[in-house]
């Protein structure tokens, strides 16, 4: 039995029909014997939020800079509403789902990455008895980037880096889920595969910019760390799941 760790973007959980199609995948995939883990971000969330309450969101190298007395505020849109919605649109498709965050259970253990930026944290694989639970129960847990700090203070994890942690923790296979068919050259033609030279060539000729950086090095880190080619894909397009599962060349393939 196959296991893959999918990071889903707010994009994806804005419009109904999208995620409903890509929870439908999900039961087709458990259908075939793989277990699935979906982890989460939802930045389109908290800038709504921010927005209706007239706060200030800033970013540092693609990264939101939390102050602590905005995580109400991005707690509530992340581990709140968007893993919720992201339930609500597993039972609608027949996916029996359960929302958690990497703060809970003790998966992850969590640091502050850069004073700079707030409340944002890195994490770390810790314990995967939680998560290994719930997909015994056969169930798919749905994780939301929202850790926490030895000292209890909860931290802002980017979706990318996150997913990386929990495909670290399982051993799964990693697919990021991108608004974009995998990542792209100067003249917006998809790159079949991508190494480390290769992604740091394009970050410097700034053709990899902006959140891609974060996703493709979070790819990269992945790949070397479970010594095996990680997938960039188009969320819009779930149902080509399968076929990467079985190895056929979809989106980006970041090697290690």
């Amino acid at each position: 039995m196959s296991l893959v760790v999918i990071k889903l973007g707010g994009a994806v959980m804005e419009q109904a029909e999208p995620a409903l199609k890509l929870f439908r995948t999900v039961a087709d995939l458990q259908a075939k014997g793989h277990q699935v883990v979906l982890v989460h971000g939802g930045g389109i969330f908290v800038e709504q939020q921010m927005q209706a309450q007239q706060l200030v969101s800033d970013k540092l190298d693609g990264l939101r800079v939390t102050p602590d007395e905005h995580m109400p505020v991005v707690v509530g849109a992340l581990a709140g509403y968007a893993n919720k919605l992201l339930v609500s649109y597993a039972k609608q498709s027949g996916v029996d789902a359960c929302g958690i965050s990497l703060a809970d259970g003790g998966i992850t253990t969590a640091t502050v990455l850069n004073p700079k930026l707030g409340a944002v944290g890195t994490c770390q694989a810790a314990d995967p008895a939680l998560v290994q639970a719930l997909l015994s129960a056969g169930k798919v847990p749905v994780i939301s980037s929202i850790a926490m700090s030895a000292e209890g203070r909860l931290l802002n994890v980017n979706g990318d880096d996150a997913a990386t942690v929990i495909a670290q923790l399982l051993s799964a296979d990693l697919v990021l889920l991108s608004d974009v068919d995998g990542v792209l050259d100067g003249n917006k033609q998809l790159i079949p595969q991508l190494d480390e030279a290769g992604i740091e060539q394009l970050i410097a000729d700034g053709v990899i910019t902006d959140g891609m950086i974060p996703k493709t090095k979070a790819a990269l880190a992945t790949a070397r760390s479970l010594s095996r080619p990680i997938a960039v894909a188009n969320w819009r397009y779930p149902e080509r799941l399968a076929g990467l599962l079985q190895g056929e060349p979809v989106g980006t393939r970041i090697l290690p």
